[in-house]
């Protein structure tokens, strides 16, 4: 079963607008900038696709950002392309997402 969105109150996704922002960014850049991690023609068609899978499920969180929910098919289809290239700890902050309301308020943390 898959997980639901989760909605946020138009004020929290203002106030959380930066981090959220943040994170999304970080993991493109990472993800972006990346390499296969073995040789071959193959093994850069996989990462080319994995990499362009983590953009695209970044780019259904922002739009879901937009109108005010944190979309879970996104972080699910990031993560997996993530972990995909060997990037669990960005994998596990985009999981964090959904608890950005909580996780900002520690102590100035972000997810």
């Amino acid at each position: 079963m898959t997980r639901p969105d989760k909605l946020l109150d138009p004020a929290d996704r203002q106030k959380y607008d930066p981090i959220f922002m943040e994170v999304v960014m970080g993991v493109q850049q990472e993800a972006q900038g990346s390499a296969p991690k073995q040789p071959g023609a193959l093994a850069a068609m996989f990462h080319k696709e994995s990499v362009s899978e983590a953009l695209q499920g970044c780019a259904m969180l922002i739009a879901g950002w937009n109108e005010g929910r944190i979309d879970a098919a996104g972080v699910v289809r990031a993560a997996r392309a993530l972990r995909g290239l060997e990037l669990p700890d960005l994998a596990a902050r985009l999981e964090g997402l959904d608890q950005i309301d909580e996780a900002a308020g520690e102590a100035g943390t972000t997810p």
